[in-house]
């Protein structure tokens, strides 16, 4: 088992506008879910694991979501500040890289919740698969069999030995979790300004080092 990251990266700072109206008075991640907001089930999760940091970037009614933060005790939290620029998820990890430590990061937005099955959390299967002398990225993973509220094709297909590629054909059988494990230097190698993570998983994918861990247990879009 490799050593869990100490530090999570919540991606706070998009502007909601497929959530709206519930969007149009707070943001995303304060939408709460069954009373609890959906960022809250991102830290909770962080916290539970060990994780003792969270860096949070913020954007869309940035003083809203920090006067939130300012009340959590676990995770740390760390402010990553895009009120001046919305940099897309790619951009904000490379933004915030300057409060990381160690040699990678979880990652994480606040679009899903999963629930974990009994036994397994998925924090640590994402650390008892990581492999870093191996992998720059990974993706945790859910068979679409398992997603709610979700009508897409599938994002990955995946090998035997876990490396894992963008859908090709018509359909793929796992959709992106929104959790993962990164390399630090590999958000460091991404562009300035405003990008995609995805930028990102092309190059890990491109060097046969982008791979996935499948959830167990359920996820809900």
């Amino acid at each position: 088992m490799s050593e869990m990251p100490d530090t999570a990266m919540v991606l706070s700072a998009g502007l909601g506008t497929r959530m709206r109206p519930l969007t149009d008075d707070r943001p995303k991640p304060l939408v709460p879910v069954a009373g609890k907001p959906l960022v809250d089930y991102a830290l909770d999760r962080f916290a539970s694991a060990g994780v003792p940091r969270a860096v949070v970037n913020i954007h869309y009614f940035a003083d809203m979501m920090e006067a939130h933060l300012s009340q959590r005790v676990t995770p740390e939290i760390l402010i990553s500040d895009e009120r001046d620029l919305l940099l897309e998820t790619g951009g904000g990890l490379k933004k915030a890289s300057a409060l990381f430590s160690g040699e990678s990061i979880f990652c994480t937005n606040t679009d899903a919740i999963l629930i974990d099955d009994p036994g397994f959390e998925a924090c640590a299967t994402l650390s008892e698969a990581w492999r870093p002398e191996d992998m720059d990225a990974l993706l945790l993973l859910a068979p679409i069999e398992r997603a709610s509220g979700y009508e897409g094709r599938g994002d990955f297909n995946q090998d035997k030995d876990g490396r894992i590629a963008f859908r090709q054909a018509n359909a793929a059988p796992y959709v992106f979790t929104g959790l993962q494990v990164l390399k630090t230097a590999l958000v460091e190698i991404g562009p300035d300004g405003p990008f995609s993570t995805r930028v990102l998983w092309q190059h890990a994918l491109e060097r046969g080092r982008l791979f996935g861990a499948v959830h167990h247990g359920d996820w809900m879009h």
